[in-house]
């Protein structure tokens, strides 16, 4: 389904488990019933630099300091944005979910990303969180969660494009829109 409707882009039709010189890595790619993501080398480390509220009705950008690397380190009990390596399509009768990947999770680094709807299009916004009271590392071009996907045997009555959804087709990493 993934390559008939063009889901996901780029699409790797396996497991992939170490890099091209042979370094093990988190895992990403096809899975058992799902797909495991990438994070993309474009992070937003949150600061309180401006000493900002946090608004998700009337967000302050500058509240981000912007990092392009193939590490980034989380501050500790803080958190980053970022975006998917791979570009999603959702056909309208496919709902996922999206579950944080246990490496990450076991290191106290929490992933959170909304459902992707059907008839969503764009890189998936991730939000990593560190719980912990220590500087976290998350590594560029490597899996960070798994979406599941969920499919219908009917079409949904309303998609996300037929609400015209505010982040469709978003690329790069997309900050809260009111």
């Amino acid at each position: 389904m993934a390559t008939e409707f063009g889901m996901i882009d780029p699409f790797v039709s396996g497991q992939v488990r170490e890099s091209e010189s042979g370094e093990r890595i988190i895992s990403y790619g096809t899975s058992s019933y799902g797909y495991d993501i990438r994070c993309a080398d474009e992070f937003k480390i949150f600061t309180n630099i401006n000493s900002a509220v946090v608004d998700p009705k009337n967000f302050d950008s500058s509240s981000f300091v912007n990092l392009k690397s193939q590490v980034c380190i989380i501050p500790p009990n803080s958190f980053v944005l970022a975006r998917t390596v791979e570009y999603f399509r959702i056909p309208r009768n496919v709902l996922t979910i999206c579950l944080g990947k246990s490496t990450y999770a076991r290191c106290g680094i929490i992933v959170n990303v909304t459902p992707l709807e059907p008839e969503w299009e764009g890189h998936v916004t991730l939000e990593f969180s560190n719980t912990t009271p220590l500087p976290a590392k998350v590594y560029a071009n490597e899996g960070v969660a798994q979406i599941l996907f969920l499919e219908s045997d009917e079409v949904c009555e309303t998609s996300y494009r037929d609400r015209g959804g505010k982040y469709q087709g978003q690329t790069g990493v997309t900050l809260p829109k009111p």
